[in-house]
């Protein structure tokens, strides 16, 4: 007798920066799902959430996903509701298991994860913590250094400390001895490179401090390493396992957004030239990532590698890694033998576990 369909809610967008990859990332999911070999297994509904956090259902989401770019206020039905969340689109017990394809905060900080959590409902990724610690460089940096994972030298900033220009002082002359330049400066809670900026004088490193700042009140600052970009993926939840290990290399002077999403601006090797030996440390440090922050179900582990003396320092965890045509995620996983449509099957299956 043949089996129903999993209802599978794929939640998109989202009150974020980084909505747009959000949608193509979306396209890519619900494209696997609806593929041949998983036609039977899996019934999509598609739900987008706009901008300002409203929740909007399958005939929206997919008008959206058929032009490939988020709805103006005054393409979306009239009158508009009040902004977020005020009512879910769909009856829950119409779905089986959650799906959220959302990048930065409000999706992939652990507040929709902890949404499907109070309905009891499963759902594909790493819980509240996992997802929490994952997206907040600060915490997810304790988290590492807890554990013992090496990282690059950083420093913790308070936005609200470049508001007093002898704190400002202070804190330039310890960023400056401490860290020296070149330094990353980065939004402790955005993805996606959004608003990071590589500083080599100080009055690079209070513009970069400020801009970061306009977009997050936590900031950290990362000391430059001249090393190779290697990124593993994380799939699984009581037993996690680690993709070929690959690498992503870019003619810009850092990998920053325009250079991650735009068409030829860099190149990924998978898998990547690296001595066996290597490759293994750096699949060890994906899944130790991965436990020292209590992610699961799926997870994009970025390191540097500084081939001079064998240095590995663990960079960064994505608990929602992007799900684009050029992604890291689904193609190190199509390297490792695992292709699309069979991933994005065995994530559905991760959060029925």
């Amino acid at each position: 007798m043949p089996t129903s369909p999993l209802r599978v809610g794929v939640v998109f967008g989202g009150a974020s920066g980084e909505h747009d990859v959000s949608i193509r990332s979306a396209s890519t999911v619900i494209k696997a799902l609806a593929d041949p070999s998983n036609r039977e297994r899996f019934q999509v509904t598609p739900l987008y959430i706009d901008r300002e956090g409203r929740w909007w259902p399958d005939t929206i989401a997919k008008s959206v996903l058929e032009r490939g770019a988020a709805l103006t206020d005054d393409q979306l039905p009239q009158p508009l509701p009040a902004r977020g969340l005020r009512q879910l689109p769909v009856d829950p017990d119409q779905i089986d298991v959650w799906y959220p394809v959302l990048h930065g905060p409000n999706g992939e900080d652990g507040t929709v994860q902890g949404l499907f959590t109070l309905m009891r409902q499963p759902f594909v990724g790493s819980g509240v913590l996992g997802s929490a610690v994952g997206m907040d460089k600060l915490a997810m940096k304790a988290a590492f250094a807890d554990a013992g994972l090496s990282q690059v030298p950083y420093i913790g900033v308070n936005a609200a400390d470049l508001n007093n220009p002898e704190q400002l002082e202070r804190l330039l002359i310890r960023l400056e001895k401490e860290l020296g330049y070149p330094c990353f400066v980065k939004p402790a809670n955005l993805g996606s490179s959004v608003g990071i900026s590589k500083v080599r004088n100080r009055d690079e490193l209070l513009a970069g401090l400020r801009l970061a700042a306009e977009l997050d009140p936590r900031l950290v600052v990362e000391q430059g390493v001249t090393a190779r970009e290697l990124e593993c993926a994380v799939l699984g939840r009581a037993h996690l396992k680690a993709s070929v290990v690959g690498e992503v290399r870019f003619d810009a002077d850092w990998y920053d957004y325009e250079t991650k999403y735009t068409e030829g601006r860099s190149q990924t090797l998978i898998p990547a030239p690296l001595p066996d030996a290597v490759s293994q440390r750096v699949q060890a440090m994906a899944v130790a990532a991965c436990r020292a922050v209590h992610a699961y179900g799926q997870a994009r582990v970025d390191v540097f590698y500084d081939e001079a003396n064998g240095q590995i320092w663990l960079n960064e965890i994505n608990t929602l890694p992007g799900f684009t045509s050029q992604s890291m995620y689904p193609t190190l996983w199509e390297a490792s033998g695992i292709p699309l449509p069979q991933l994005v099957a065995e994530l559905v299956a991760t959060a029925q576990e």
